[in-house]
């Protein structure tokens, strides 16, 4: 029986293993589901993986550990992760958006937590380069008796993360000009600035860096030290740096003599 039950142990966490390394995140809850078994077993088999280095454990699950520059996760696996921060981060960056502005949110998860507090501010145009921002702007106008805001999607071709990159969203990006843009990033350092693992998605962060008068970057604790396989901008290209009360002293205190003004929200906005 012990060997049987090692057995169907090894199992479950070969398959949370190439779960992971295909979607970059698991969570508990579908792991249950998959596998057939309680959560409690799921949860010793993610700190059975952690203890090895195969997975680095969060709430609700696990992602690919740090290090694995080169891989990018899809959007959904991203949007389970620092739910509470990156709903703090939401809503002070939305306080920077100023009725009547043409606002650009890039990809990305934070960036998608932003739009969706963009939906009530009066005589916006939204331009974007992510499915997800495009489907809930789109939404909002179409069930709401006023109106969302008016939104232009650049096009291009979808990455793992839902965001549209390559030649057609490059041209379409540098043709514009936008009051603010609010940015995501998988990685933020002090030596590498702001990254993606995405090559294709790294030259369309940087058009919508050059087409914004202001950028507000947005990005939760987790990401501060990771590096990823390309960069797109450096620290003091943002005007603000947006991230939640969890980041280090020590990185506060680099983003604070590098961007324009570091931003702490509070998560019991």
């Amino acid at each position: 029986m012990a060997d049987q039950a090692a057995q169907l142990a090894h199992q479950r966490r070969a398959f949370i293993l190439d779960a992971v390394r295909r979607e970059g995140a698991v969570r508990v809850t579908d792991l249950v589901g998959a596998l057939g078994v309680s959560d409690m077993t799921i949860r010793r088999d993610l700190d059975a993986l952690a203890r090895r280095g195969a997975v680095q454990k969060v709430y609700g699950g696990a992602v690919a550990p740090d290090g694995a520059s080169g891989h990018e996760p899809g959007f959904d696996a991203k949007s389970v992760l620092q739910g509470e921060a990156k709903a703090a981060i939401a809503a002070a960056a939305a306080r920077l958006v100023e009725p009547g502005s043409v606002v650009a949110v890039s990809g990305g998860t934070t960036a998608h937590a932003v739009a969706a507090r963009l939906l009530d501010v009066p005589r916006l145009t939204i331009v974007t380069n992510s499915l997800p921002v495009a489907d809930l702007v789109r939404t909002a106008g179409r069930d709401t008796d006023a109106g969302g805001p008016a939104l232009l999607l650049t096009g291009g071709s979808p990455t793992p993360s839902a965001a549209l990159v390559g030649p057609l969203a490059d041209l379409v990006v540098e043709s514009l000009h936008v009051d603010l843009l609010i940015l995501g990033a998988h990685g933020v350092s002090e030596r590498a600035g702001l990254t993606t693992p995405n090559l294709m998605e790294a030259r369309t962060n940087r058009a919508l860096v050059a087409s914004a008068r202001r950028v507000a970057v947005v990005a939760d604790h987790t990401k501060w030290g990771v590096v990823g396989l390309s960069g797109f901008a450096e620290l003091g290209r943002a005007d603000w740096f947006v991230t939640d009360a969890a980041l280090p002293a020590p990185a506060r205190t680099a983003l604070s003599d590098a961007v324009g003004e570091l931003v702490v929200a509070d998560e019991r906005h």
